[in-house]
């Protein structure tokens, strides 16, 4: 390499290896300057130079404050860094090993030059952004920062406004598009510092900024940890004045290129915050909120209609940001959140919201054609983003559009199975450390689970007589089985097996699952619950391919072994409910596969027995054996009563129904106390205050355990059930009992 270097160069390069002193060395800089800043100096030349002064030199010289008599204070610091600023703007240098190292001592020169009043220092400071500028444009240079652990020093400066503190923040925004939410470190304080910082000039500015302001604040919160987000962000001014930044664009007059940065940014911000940041106005909490489902809602439209997969490709980032706000905005008026929708508001925002789904199916229907397996790369990950914001709609509405939708489910179903696949695979492969994890990229379909999302859509669908048919042939039956099972090895949480070599040693106590663990905990709660939902409703309707799947006899051994192992918790209890009635449907239909001998039955009849048994109560008015009190749902249901009350109603009618096929069910009913409890709890309540509903389902069950078991009327006896049943006109139990 050094014979195809420029003669004044190999000069330049020989005079500094020779010098052997400090003063010499320094003398030969002068030369360098002028050469490094000429045409003819090439990236080889430039590294040649940089290697024969040495790093350690400049470093010397940047630290130095001891300077010859009559010379100027920085004159080593600007001689220093004017040649290094040089040679950044090469990418070798700047990633070379010994300018990385080095990071610090530049953020340090920056620290050390803001604690001086010598106005002189200013163009240090300069050269020494411009340094780090280059620096943090290389992916080796971006871990480098990190590893520098100089990232808080340079938010420091511009929380502190220091001169050019601009720079600061703009190379804090490259690492942080780089390398992700880790570039925060783990101090919040930071982070709503900066935060508070730009959101006021974001709300105050009115100039073209104002839009630049947009961009920052979207990368720095759609890279941020989310758990720096919690109640205490409440109190910090960030988000209303992100607020009154973003209404005060959205409602003015503005092109395209104003109007994208500010929807990706509202999106990030309702993912983190919730819906509920967008009622922030107390006059008109609405406004804004349907201002922005229309907005996307026409965006979507706008970017989908009679275009192909490839054509949209390029504006994916903005689209897939309209469909978390459209995806939330759903998800928000269906769980009845904290606002009041006019019929002709409602009416809007499904109009818009059609419109956009609409486009959204037409365009999978074509990807379905064109793309069978879901594109490549960004392809299947836009398509799997299409899939799933889909999914969120047809978990509200499967009426619109829906032979569209029943046609296009073959291909849906792919996807989301794959998914799920693959996003299981990373999860497992992230747990064990294995070398999986390396190659995930291979699959990007692998970053969200689609399935999970399309569960309370498939719920819907499955009571559709053709959707139904098509999730059997596509044997979506066996998928949801593997889901089902997945998610249970998520809620049904094992502390870690100690190695035999740790077991001796003193540990800390066990603390229980983590914070993410919890999480993920109550998300597989939430997806067995679902899962459970469309197996209910395929067991019901298609009875005969139940009785005939061998998957039917497997999927009711699995529910007979989970149910006694869920731990019996109020967070828990609404999957206790969903699992025993499922249990009890598919015993129902598979009677003739169930035996009293098995164990594991024996034990699910058992918890199936205490859920429909602690569902309701008597609260008395005092300590009486005569009927004064009110029949009333226990504490423990009555707060999840809503997700329960059809549950408790069909388990009890599906029992009732099941004794006839298995009498022996009715030996647990009266071993357990349930025959008695239930005698005497009805005894209890006064005239008048049993409900109709309840009352049917109590004497349907009492009458059918008559008929199963000769013993159940002497139990029944013995609580004096014919007081009962003339107090609540139990005419069909009294018969039965007493006869006319």
């Amino acid at each position: 390499m050094a014979d195809k270097l420029p003669d004044p160069v190999k000069k330049c390069v020989a005079i500094l290896k020779v010098a052997d002193s400090d003063t010499s060395k320094f003398a030969g800089l002068f030369m360098v300057t002028k050469l490094v800043k000429g045409s003819d100096c090439s990236s080889a030349s430039k590294k040649a130079i940089f290697e024969a002064i040495g790093f350690n030199f400049l470093k010397k010289l940047l630290l130095s404050s001891d300077v010859p008599i009559d010379c100027p204070p920085l004159v080593y610091k600007s001689v220093a860094l004017s040649i290094l600023s040089c040679f950044c703007s090469d990418p070798e240098i700047a990633t070379h090993p010994d300018m990385l190292a080095n990071i610090p001592v530049f953020v340090d020169v920056i620290e050390k030059a803001e604690e001086s009043d010598d106005d002189d220092l200013l163009m240090v400071i300069s050269e020494s952004y411009e340094c780090l500028k280059h620096i943090a444009c290389y992916s080796e240079g971006q871990k480098a920062f990190l590893k520098s652990g100089v990232t808080s020093k340079l938010l420091g400066f511009y929380i502190e406004q220091s001169f050019q503190c601009d720079e600061a923040l703009n190379i804090f925004v490259v690492l942080v598009s780089h390398l992700g939410p880790v570039a925060w470190g783990n101090d919040p304080k930071i982070f709503n510092s900066i935060l508070n910082k730009i959101s006021l000039d974001f709300k105050s500015d009115q100039s073209e900024k104002k839009f630049e302001l947009c961009t920052i604040l979207y990368t720095l919160l759609y890279n941020c940890p989310r758990d720096f987000i919690d109640s205490s962000t409440d109190e910090e001014i960030w988000p209303s004045s992100t607020y009154k930044g973003i209404t005060d664009i959205l409602t003015s007059k503005i092109g395209k290129a104003q109007r994208d940065p500010a929807l990706k940014l509202v999106s990030t911000i309702v993912e983190l915050l919730g819906v509920e940041w967008c009622l922030a106005d107390e006059e008109r909490p609405k406004q804004f909120f349907l201002l922005l489902v229309q907005l996307c809602s026409v965006e979507v439209r706008m970017q989908l209609e009679d275009r192909s997969l490839k054509q949209v490709i390029g504006n994916a980032e903005l689209i897939t940001s309209c469909f978390t706000v459209m995806e939330l905005a759903i998800a928000f008026v269906a769980s009845g959140g904290k606002i009041d929708l006019e019929e002709k508001e409602k009416q809007t925002m499904y109009t818009g919201l059609k419109g956009a789904f609409n486009a959204t199916t037409t365009l999978l229907t074509k990807i379905s054609k064109e793309h069978p397996d879901g594109g490549s790369g960004p392809e299947r990950i836009f398509t799997c983003a299409l899939v799933r914001v889909l999914a969120a709609w047809l978990a509200q509405e499967t009426t619109a559009n829906r032979n569209a939708v029943i046609a296009l489910l073959p291909f849906i179903l792919k996807v989301a199975n794959e998914t799920f696949r693959a996003s299981r695979a990373r999860r497992l492969a992230s747990k064990t450390g294995s070398a999986e994890l390396d190659g995930e990229d291979s699959n990007p379909w692998g970053h969200v689970d689609v399935l999970r999302l399309l569960l309370p859509a498939l719920c819907h669908l499955a009571v559709d007589d053709k959707a139904r048919n098509i999730l059997f042939q596509e044997e979506e039956e066996e998928v949801l089985f593997e889901c089902i099972s997945y998610h249970w090895s998520i809620v049904n949480y094992k502390r870690p097996i100690v190695p035999k070599s740790e077991r001796k040693k003193v540990r800390a106590p066990d603390m229980g699952p983590d914070a993410k663990t919890l999480a993920e905990m109550a998300d597989s709660r939430v997806a067995m619950i679902s899962a459970c939902n469309i197996f209910m409703n395929l067991t019901v309707l298609e009875p005969k391919r139940v009785e005939s799947s061998p998957l039917f006899d497997r999927l009711m051994k699995f529910v007979m072994d989970a149910l006694p192992e869920v731990k019996s918790t109020p967070e828990n209890l609404v999957l206790q409910g969903h699992l025993a009635v499922f249990g009890l449907l598919l015993m129902k239909q598979l009677a003739s596969k169930a035996r009293k001998n098995d164990f594991s039955i024996c034990r699910y009849v058992q918890s199936v027995i205490r859920f429909l048994w602690d569902a309701y109560v008597i609260d008395e008015g005092r300590e009486t054996n005569v009927s004064t009190g009110s029949l009333v749902v226990s504490m423990t249901y009555k707060e999840r009563w809503i997700e329960l009350s059809e549950l408790w109603f069909l388990g009890m009618q599906t029992m009732s129904g099941l004794l006839s096929q298995l009498p022996w069910v009715s030996e647990f009913a009266v071993e357990t106390g349930w025959v008695e409890g239930t005698a005497i709890m009805l005894r209890k309540v006064r005239v008048g205050a049993l409900p109709h509903n309840v009352r049917a389902a109590y004497e349907d069950f009492l009458c059918q355990l008559l008929a199963a078991n000769k013993e159940v009327a002497e139990v029944l006896k013995s609580n004096d059930i014919l007081t009962t049943c003339r107090t609540h006109r139990l005419m069909e139990l009294g018969k039965r009992l007493f006869g006319e």
